[in-house]
């Protein structure tokens, strides 16, 4: 069965590594038949801020667009860079952002439960890092990647969520580099 795939940059910079795994995982993906899109954060024109909660904050036109992808998407791509232990700033003003009440849940009055409305998609997070994938797991308990897997996207019903922690990308050669791009690759050839 082939999937429309969305996947969404999480870095600031296009041309980094994060950019690299991305295309990679692209790459992969339409090798497999896959209808592909893909969000360029560091390329959208939006205000990170959520300025008022949940309040009255017109979405701007990009934003509008990467909520009608992730309708589309039967599977989400998140590619990001570990900073202080979660997702760059401009990732999390994404979420923020669009992840909103009556978009992506909804709480049920006077009741503790709530509405998960983008149930049906599942997800694949590529996130990169300076530590040792085993030191961030063990030392400091994966914040971001807790954050953005049960916090964020099971919470809105996207699941299963399967999170790729790729690292240490400061302490690695080309070679290893490349492996991991290869690594992705396949992932994308999966679609998982």
């Amino acid at each position: 069965m082939l999937k429309r795939v969305l996947i969404i940059l999480g870095h600031p910079n296009p041309y980094s590594y994060c950019g690299a795994l991305a295309s990679a995982y692209e790459n992969g993906a339409r090798g497999a038949g896959a209808d592909v899109q893909k969000i360029l954060l560091s390329e959208l024109t939006f205000d990170p801020n959520l300025k008022h909660g949940y309040g009255d904050q017109s979405l701007e036109p990009d934003l509008v667009m990467a909520q009608e992808k992730i309708q589309w998407a039967e599977h989400l791509v998140f590619v990001y860079p570990t900073w202080w232990g979660t997702m760059p700033a401009l990732l999390k003003g994404f979420v923020d952002r669009t992840f909103l009440p009556g978009y992506a849940f909804k709480y049920r009055k006077g009741y503790p439960l709530w509405d998960k409305l983008l149930r049906g998609r599942s997800a694949r997070l590529i996130v990169t890092m300076d530590a040792p994938p085993w030191y961030f797991r063990f030392w400091y308990g994966r914040p971001g990647h807790r954050a953005m897997k049960q916090v964020v996207l099971e919470f809105c019903g996207i699941a299963p969520v399967r999170v790729s922690s790729i690292g240490s990308v400061k302490m690695v050669n080309d070679k290893q580099r490349k492996r991991w791009l290869f690594h992705v690759q396949s992932l994308g050839r999966k679609i998982c």
